[in-house]
């Protein structure tokens, strides 16, 4: 069963509505798929009814944007189900959001001359239960510069550049946490993209897993092979399950749904299987 476990919508970051993607991965010949939205579980009933209305099984899935100090952590959480875990930690994502969205205006405002509101980013903001994004932001500006907002965040907002801002993120432990006490599990996503040495990569990996981890994503758009191999022997050193997926946001760029291959082992289809129930 091919799968695609890492797909973002229109419910955080992505450019699709659920039936969309849906209707995209049943093309790509999925037979399992996963969205998975940037801190929250917003649009589940109409993520599971699209991908239901395809034919395809679906396992529910949400992204924690989780930082270790300044450094981007990224923390997959699979099954969860919304809770009063759930919703404290989302109300206090919701609400870091905000305060961290009006710390970047301020900071880019400053830095292009310009005078863009928190009301002209919340335009960009479709789905208001969800978090407000850092790229709901940065379409604002790049809409004012008339420039690509991908380019843009690259350029000014991402981690260590002048705009970015750590206000309002929790830490991986707290990604780790959460999951947990919303029964899903916890996998760190890309571990190729944490911008450290591969030793200093594998120490953190290594106190992830100490710290509960449960799986790795070693397939990845960004992941070469031989990384995939590493994270795979990492995983499997661990007893970690291994998953994979496209992190797809739009059409137009690099990243396909279904690209790269991934066939989920039997052991975490036997997970997700537990996790929703199927057993």
């Amino acid at each position: 069963m091919r799968a695609d476990l890492h797909i973002h919508t229109y419910y955080s970051d992505g450019a699709y509505a659920p039936e969309q993607i849906a209707a995209m991965a049943r093309d790509a010949g999925l037979g399992l798929i996963s969205m998975t939205d940037h801190d929250s579980l917003a649009g589940l009933e109409e993520k599971t009814r699209a991908v239901a209305d395809f034919g395809l099984s679906y396992v529910p899935g949400w992204e924690v944007s989780a930082y270790q100090g300044d450094l981007k952590v990224h923390i997959l959480g699979y099954g969860c189900r919304i809770c009063t875990p759930y919703e404290q930690f989302l109300r206090a994502r919701i609400a870091g959001a905000v305060e961290r969205a009006k710390d970047i205006i301020i900071k880019a405002n400053e830095h292009f001359g310009l005078d863009v509101t928190l009301a002209e980013a919340e335009r960009f903001h479709q789905k208001k239960d969800a978090p407000l994004h850092t790229m709901h932001i940065v379409a604002a500006f790049a809409a004012r510069l008339g420039c690509n907002k991908g380019d843009l965040y690259a350029a000014a907002f991402e981690p260590g550049k002048p705009c970015h801002s750590l206000i309002g993120r929790p830490a991986p432990q707290d990604a780790i946490d959460v999951i947990h006490a919303s029964g899903g599990i916890a996998v760190l996503a890309h571990p190729g993209r944490i911008r450290r040495s591969d030793e200093e990569r594998f120490s953190l990996m290594d106190v992830l897993a100490g710290a509960g981890l449960d799986g790795i994503e070693c397939v990845h758009s960004d992941h070469t092979e031989e990384q995939t191999a590493q994270f795979a022997a990492f995983a499997c050193s661990r007893g970690l399950l291994q998953t994979g997926g496209s992190d797809f946001h739009a059409e137009g760029r690099s990243r396909a749904i279904g690209r790269p291959y991934f066939d989920p082992s039997e052991a975490l289809l036997a997970a997700f299987r537990r996790l929703c129930g199927d057993e």
